[in-house]
């Protein structure tokens, strides 16, 4: 086991980027990301491999027993050794990953960035939420006012200032457009916010010196709804002309919520104007706030998933590694037998299936976002070169997976940490290992930046919806295709017939739930988890038959280490296949037989 709980599954990561994307030849060289090559990327990698498994991981459990502090003042502070943490993660640069260079960063692409993100998340959740600070500078970057760019953007980068994301109202909670939070217009883009915001992540924290909001509010007279809200720039200390700090501005926490795991990370209740004018930024000097503040939601959502995945791949290595050491009873098949050696209980069949569900999912979580980030490489490629149409379609398929991304990768993760556990039995329980606070700080995934449901209503009202079902039906055929009978001998010929199965029943699903949706939007709300789970599945399943007949082709020379980890590539795809895959088959019963008697049910009934 290592010296702390994180251990890093780069071998993967490597696999998806440079054998499967072949990001060195789609990516890496091209464009803006021209300055980075293979070796580059790689070296990257293990940089940031010794750093998460070290110095990152090395806080994880101390600042979850410590937790933030808070004065009652406004004033957050952090645990010591997180921060210790955090200042070895901004000496090395590390923040710069994603920062194109002109602005003095490293132009790593989505694809490098977010492996990179998984193993910061995975290593130690609470930095990748403080790091935040950055992606706010390339928000601004990209929407922001030239003047408004001179005073944040370099700033932030160079400063290490915080960064946040302020949405959320308690009266409105998911529900964005009933916030109440208001802006006055004083000149030009400077506005008086007034309100109170609440689970606002990095609200205020003592390791930086600023902490720049994106705030959500509505302008006098502008419309109800979500159409009438403005995005602002909201910093905690106002920043003068010059660049530099001046007065403590208007936006304080009021209070840090008390959550079951994720101690570390500040979640405040933030209020504007209450105590002391509360200034603010138009973004970009345009109202048009909730199409510029979804360029952080996206983000958000996406950086959730990948977090889920991460989790849940730590969880597994740990499981893998306890269950090689600890033993415990006899082979089952030798269970009658007296004097039957004790064995390593990685020999029980039931260990065997929890450790390879485990290992399936997490492999195919991962594949999953990589793959989307492989589309977010190409699209930014596309733009910088004005093919504006391909990326827009590329566009269309990334929008279509993040629902997935977020919604299955967090719901799932949660169900499958319980498994991870149950490798331990009662040692899983208990705080000598990590299990429990990935239980506690993983929960909130499925929660935060949009519930499972609300990202399953998202991807059957809005990404399949609004181009009829074009996206989803090209995916479809592609998957079909992948799937299609090889002449000869193929190991996989069973993966394929299910994956076939399972695009059929996909079909069959969709063509259900659209008769259904014509008689009641009802039929949506009580199946959208179910569709969403079926084609997140069927997504994976897709993924992890292509990355086995990969690994198919390169096992067949590979020897040692290699030999098996290849082998451990299709055993993945063919348990999945055979375990997961018919669950659309049952979930097709369940949608085609679906009705409304619930909705009817008089509520003294429940």
């Amino acid at each position: 086991m290592a010296d702390f709980h994180y251990q890093c599954n780069l071998r993967d990561i490597e696999f998806n980027l440079f054998e499967y994307l072949k990001i060195q030849e789609t990516t890496l060289g091209r464009g803006e990301f021209s300055s980075m090559d293979e070796d580059t990327a790689r070296e990257t990698l293990r940089g940031l491999q010794s750093l998460c498994e070290s110095e990152l991981a090395e806080s994880f459990v101390s600042a979850d027993r410590e937790g933030i502090g808070f004065d009652g003042k406004g004033n957050v502070t952090l645990p010591e050794g997180l921060k210790k943490s955090m200042a070895a993660f901004y000496d090395n640069d590390w923040d710069r990953l994603p920062v194109p260079e002109r602005l003095g960063g490293f132009g790593g692409p989505p694809t490098l960035c977010w492996a990179a993100c998984e193993m910061v998340s995975g290593a130690n959740p609470s930095i990748a939420f403080y790091g935040f600070g950055t992606f706010i500078a390339l928000v601004i970057d990209a929407l922001a006012t030239t003047e408004q760019k001179m005073l944040y953007v370099e700033n932030i980068i160079e400063r290490h200032w915080g960064g946040s994301m302020v949405l959320t109202e308690s009266d409105a909670g998911s529900d964005v457009g009933a916030g109440r939070a208001s802006a006055k217009q004083i000149e030009g883009d400077l506005y008086e916010i007034e309100g109170v915001k609440t689970f606002i992540t990095n609200g205020d924290f003592d390791a930086a010196e600023n902490i720049v909001h994106l705030v959500l509010a509505r302008p006098e007279g502008a419309e109800a709804g979500t159409k009438g809200l403005s995005m602002f720039i909201v910093p905690k200390f106002w920043v003068n002309d010059d660049g530099s700090l001046g007065e403590r501005n208007g936006a304080v926490v009021t209070g840090v919520e008390h959550k079951m795991g994720l101690n570390a990370s500040a979640t405040c209740e933030l209020t504007l104007g209450a105590h002391g004018t509360c200034r603010g930024l138009l973004v970009g000097g345009v109202h048009d706030g909730i199409r510029q503040m979804f360029m952080v939601i996206e983000q958000a959502r996406m950086s959730i998933g990948v977090k889920s995945a991460a989790v849940l791949s730590a969880a597994y290595f740990n499981a893998l590694g306890y269950a090689k050491e600890r033993v415990q009873g006899p082979d089952l098949a030798r269970a009658r037998e007296k004097d039957a050696p004790r064995v390593r209980i990685i020999g029980h069949p039931d260990v065997r299936r929890q450790l390879m569900s485990l290992k399936c999912h997490a492999e195919g979580m991962r594949a999953l976002a990589l793959y989307a980030a492989r589309l977010q490489d190409e699209i930014a490629l596309l733009k910088a070169s004005g093919q504006e149409d391909e990326a827009a379609r590329l566009g269309q398929r990334n929008d279509l997976l993040l629902p997935l991304i977020k919604g299955y990768s967090s719901e799932k993760a949660y169900e499958l940490l319980s498994v991870a556990l149950q490798v331990f039995g009662g040692s899983g329980y208990v705080k000598d290992y990590p299990m429990e606070q990935y239980i506690r700080d993983q929960k909130i995934d499925s929660l935060y930046e949009g519930t499972t449901h609300i990202q399953a209503l998202d991807l059957l009202f809005r990404k399949i919806a609004r181009d009829g079902g074009a996206t989803l039906l090209a995916l479809a055929e592609e998957i079909a295709a992948s799937a299609a009978e090889r002449e000869g001998e193929d190991p996989l010929a069973e993966a394929r017939s299910a994956l076939r199965a399972a695009v059929e029943d996909l079909k069959a699903i969709f063509g259900a739930l659209m008769g259904k949706l014509q008689q009641s939007l009802y039929h949506g709300g009580l199946q959208a988890n179910r569709v969403l789970f079926a084609l997140s599945e069927l997504a994976i399943a897709w993924l992890l038959v292509e990355h086995a007949a990969l690994a198919v082709e390169k096992g067949r020379d590979a020897k040692g280490d290699e030999k098996a980890y290849y082998e451990g590539k299709i055993a993945s795809a063919r348990f999945f296949c055979r375990e997961v895959l018919p669950n659309l088959g049952a979930s097709r019963k369940v949608i085609e037989a679906g009705a409304l008697d619930l909705m009817e049910l008089d509520e003294a009934a429940f």
